[in-house]
């Protein structure tokens, strides 16, 4: 085998390390414990990738190696957190919800791994699967604050975990954080929105949790509202075209009877 490059394979691992240290707190029944976890791994597994390309040690093992991670970070965990609290509600049809969740994570790592070298550079095809993970977490967190024994919260989450399901293995196009090149200059107005997204973490540590899934809504919701957007405007350019032929055909002169 050849050799492989230590430092960004060391940030996945650690990614790793957090993903199945989050299984085990689940085991345990330190469910809170378990969803910062899987946000850490998130953390590490947006380091291994941009330090890779930094340091330019990017590597055909590096990727699969870094999807593995993922599957049990994003997939396995953050099932297995659904599930159980599926399972105190008295709800049968967790593990079939949940195991759909798993599923098509590994299904959109799978086709990540394909088209990584030629489509995903910029764009990702389908929910990544870290944003759906953060999204799970941020909505279990909230659910657990707001009314932890609602039935209507509780009925909520297979909805959440469903549609999340759908949305990674879908053909909806969601903006890559790979673009942004950290280590090149930016507009001031980048700094300044940094700093104030961190100055509100700080300054409401009480409703982070409300914050992250903000953050993380408005990133599902993103890539939904703009394949949206573009259908309805490519229907509204049919529309004029359709009339304009039709206006154009009524202005065209009759034939002459002789």
């Amino acid at each position: 085998m050849k050799k492989v490059y230590l430092l960004p394979n060391l940030f996945t691992t650690a990614s790793l390390f957090c993903g199945m240290l989050a299984v085990t707190r689940i085991v345990q029944d330190r469910l809170d414990e378990a969803c910062w976890l899987i946000l850490a791994a998130a953390v590490l597994d947006a380091l291994d990738g941009k330090i890779a390309r930094l340091t330019r040690t990017e590597s055909a093992f590096g990727v699969n190696y870094d999807s593995l991670a993922d599957l049990v970070a994003f997939g396995v965990a953050p099932a297995m957190l659904i599930f159980v609290t599926l399972h105190e509600e008295g709800m049968r049809i967790g593990a079939g919800v949940t195991t759909l969740y798993a599923i098509c994570g590994a299904l959109r790592l799978a086709r990540f791994n394909v088209q990584h070298t030629r489509e995903e550079r910029r764009v990702f095809t389908g929910l990544p699967v870290p944003a759906a993970a953060g999204t799970v977490v941020a909505a279990f967190l909230v659910y657990r604050r707001v009314d932890p024994v609602s039935d209507l919260a509780a009925r909520a989450l297979p909805f959440v975990i469903v549609v999340l399901s759908c949305l990674m293995v879908s053909k909806i196009p969601y903006p890559s954080l790979k673009s942004l090149d950290i280590e090149r200059r930016k507009p001031f107005d980048y700094l300044v929105l940094i700093i104030v997204v961190v100055c509100a973490a700080l300054a409401l540590p009480f409703y982070v949790d409300y914050l992250l899934l903000l953050g993380f809504a408005a990133y599902v919701l993103y890539g939904v509202g703009r394949v949206a957007h573009a259908t309805i405007q490519r229907r509204r350019l049919a529309r004029a075209g359709a009339q304009g032929d039709s206006e154009e055909q009524q202005r065209e002169p009759l034939p002459l009877e002789r």
